[in-house]
């Protein structure tokens, strides 16, 4: 219980400074994506530029890291059959262990399916994975296996997490250094790392963790060392049929600009100007107010000529950016609004049921802010 505590209370601690992340690589992404954009002819000024900008999109995927370990990122879950998920990741499983590591695969037959984000399911896998590779240093064997697994009283009294019901449980065994058991009650948290200086960030077990208790389940380790390492993941089964609809990726559309009037309410400056420029490209007219309370004097100062709120959620001085849309919606209830956080939007709530209402995820790129704002007008 203690353990778990912890670990609730870090996962607290890596949510906020995800957040905190998100506003940053939005800044230093936004204005090199904008850069690239105003010197296309300028070769010796794009190529460093596009290596600013893919290593802040590099730096945004640790912050989901982060965000998954603290269970406040977005799931987008479909029934999958998990033996079909892990044999579609096979052929780069292999490539990524190396010939020195031999790759094993024992399916049960007709294992339940599980509802699950596919993606996050990958992560799991491929962050396992590696942590078992770089256990075997010199060479060996890397076992995953599936299995349908049922949990009653008496499995619960000797496993902490556990709890009733039927799982599909995915095993993941490597006979490499092992862990001690002091080091196997610290694998989870954000950060810690047995691997060398510059080999590993330390996020790779802690979002697996997160990964796995949003999906409602738990991770069990068994380790020892100079033996090997086994990870056993529990996943609900369902009795739903599976998905086999795959999306496609869409075309990147075409960005439009307007000449309508739009609040933008952001707390942290050099993301607020960066906002306004990227707005100010498409042409449009923006205000700017940096929270809620500030907010309702420029609309007072400028009411009716007001088109759309972009405001972010959290903000100081008392008044979240939902409770501000609130406020303007009855002065004017067909106000378009746009809600952004580093945050998904499942966690952050608000009301974003109404056709008038869209949100965006930090960081983003001047693209998808324009998008996002044009479609929303345009409903």
């Amino acid at each position: 219980m203690r353990h778990s505590q912890k670990l609730e209370s870090i996962g607290q601690l890596a949510a906020g400074v995800a957040h905190d992340f998100n506003n940053i690589l939005t800044v230093v992404q936004g204005h090199s994506d904008r850069l690239i954009d105003a010197c296309s002819d300028r070769g010796d000024l794009v190529e460093p530029l596009k290596l600013i900008s893919a290593s802040a999109r590099r730096a945004s995927s640790l912050t989901q890291q982060l965000l998954m370990f603290s269970r406040k990122q977005k799931l987008q879950p479909r029934v999958l059959d998990l033996n079909k998920v892990i044999a579609n990741m096979s052929k780069m499983l292999e490539r990524l262990l190396g010939e020195h590591i031999a790759l094993e695969m024992r399916s049960e037959s007709n294992l339940p399916a599980i509802e699950a984000d596919a993606g996050m399911i990958d992560q799991i896998i491929m962050n396992l994975s590696v942590n078992a590779r770089d256990a075997m240093g010199k060479g060996g064997t890397l076992r995953i296996s599936t299995s349908a697994a049922t949990v009653d009283e008496f499995y619960m009294q000797l496993h902490a997490d556990a709890q009733p019901g039927h799982y599909v449980r995915m095993s993941i065994t490597d006979n490499g250094i092992g862990m001690s058991r002091e080091t196997v009650g610290r694998i989870f948290e954000p950060f810690f790392t047995t691997k060398e200086v510059g080999k590993g960030t330390g996020l790779g077990l802690a979002t697996v963790y997160g990964i796995v208790k949003q999906h409602n389940g738990w991770v069990e380790v068994d380790s020892e060392l100079g033996i090997g390492t086994t990870f056993n993941v529990f996943l609900p089964a369902t009795t739903k049929s599976y998905d086999t609809t795959f999306e496609r990726a869409p075309q990147k559309p075409s960005v439009k600009g307007g000449s309508e009037t739009i609040l933008l309410v952001e707390d942290e400056p050099m993301l607020r100007e960066l906002a306004h420029l990227i707005l100010k490209d498409y042409k449009y007219n923006v205000l700017e107010a940096a929270n809620g309370i500030e907010a309702l004097k420029v609309w007072e100062a400028h009411e009716g000529k007001i088109d759309l709120l972009l405001t972010d959620m959290v903000m100081p001085e008392g008044m979240t950016g939902h409770e501000l849309a609130v406020e303007l919606r009855k002065r004017k209830p067909e106000l378009k609004v746009i809600y952004t956080s580093g945050y998904s939007a499942d966690v952050m709530g608000g009301d974003l049921s109404l056709t008038e209402t869209r949100f965006l995820q930090k960081p983003y790129q001047p693209p998808m802010l324009a998008k996002t704002v044009r479609e929303c007008l345009d409903f």
